[in-house]
């Protein structure tokens, strides 16, 4: 067991996958020799090579239409994009071309990419770096969409997702890379895609969370106990498709939900989640589901940045807010 950063541990699900398969390629700017922005890729060239781990031009379009020709030679590229908030840049090759393959070639053809790249507030970042902008990827029929919440997570996330063979989106949330540590298995383990875990077990509440809520999630459930209210905090881990049937079996439990977000409430999934838990449990409710989430504005400065995040004690004023309804 190594007891690991979320960054080393994705280093370790890349590294499983780069030694057990020689058709996984990583490639992105700066992924090689530097390690790219955050290390998560550090040492990786050094081990196996300039051929498979590999820095390319500052130009993600191009990256994007590298791994679509590498997939359809048998390749299994893991593009990295340095900040998401350059999705755009490669939108038309993720939304347009990845996502639709194997029905335009009516299941003759896969595209086995994982599209990996940070994401996230609460670091300080420039602009346009920090943005969640999994709700467009979400929004895109043939992507999968996974946001690990803590380390362990992560190994078995990224190597379930190059091995998948539909294009998979992994974000990492900067702030996680590095803000605790976890026991991690060092022999190779998969985390099956589209299945949500219960971080925590309650009885009166559902609180539904991804990526960096989930830590305040979980932190507001310990509050919430010393109130006597029992939260039960579900990570989703993959955003699209989520697991559906998770939620609803522990809101027809607890009568209440919660959705948490940090992005923007009219982005993310979190209204999704919202529509899914009403269409499907409406007669389980005794109170409305309310979500937590950013403000309805482009994301803020980083000198503004800490109160327009939401954070543990916006979970526990909404979640009291549905208990005493």
């Amino acid at each position: 067991m190594g007891n690991w950063t979320m960054a080393q541990a994705i280093t370790d699900g890349l590294r499983n996958e780069l030694k057990a398969n020689e058709d996984v390629l990583v490639f992105g700017e700066d992924v090689g020799n530097n390690g790219g922005v955050f290390r998560v890729t550090e040492n990786l060239q050094k081990e196996f090579g300039e051929d498979r781990v590999f820095d390319t031009p500052l130009a993600e379009s191009g990256i994007g239409g590298l791994a679509i020709g590498l997939a359809l030679t048998d390749h299994r590229p893991v593009m990295e994009i340095q900040f998401f908030g350059f999705v755009f840049e490669v939108f038309d090759s993720v939304a347009g071309q990845m996502s639709r393959w194997r029905y335009r070639s009516g299941g003759k053809q896969t595209m086995p990419i994982t599209i990996r790249s940070p994401f996230g507030g609460g670091v300080k970042t420039p602009e346009m770096h920090a943005d969640s902008l999994e709700g467009l990827m979400a929004q895109t029929p043939g992507l999968k969409v996974v946001i690990p919440s803590n380390p362990y997570d992560a190994k078995g996330l990224i190597i379930s997702s190059i091995r998948d063979n539909d294009p998979v989106v992994f974000l990492e949330h900067m702030k996680l890379y590095r803000s605790f540590r976890q026991e991690v298995p060092e022999e190779e383990y998969t985390i099956e895609l589209g299945k949500a875990d219960i971080k925590r077990e309650g009885k009166d509440i559902t609180i539904v969370a991804y990526g960096a809520m989930v830590q305040a999630s979980l932190k507001a459930a310990e509050e919430l106990a010393e109130d006597g209210i029992e939260a039960e905090v579900i990570d989703l881990m993959t955003v699209s498709p989520f697991d559906v049937e998770t939620v609803i079996a522990s809101v027809e439990k607890t009568n209440r939900a919660i959705v948490v977000q940090e992005a923007q409430k009219q982005a993310g999934i979190a209204a999704n989640v919202v529509a899914e838990i009403t269409e499907r449990a409406i007669l389980s409710l005794e109170a409305p589901v309310l979500r937590i989430t950013a403000p309805d504005t482009v994301y803020a400065f980083a000198t503004a940045e800490d109160l327009w995040l939401p954070n543990h004690k916006d979970i526990v004023e909404k979640a009291k807010e549905v208990v005493n309804f």
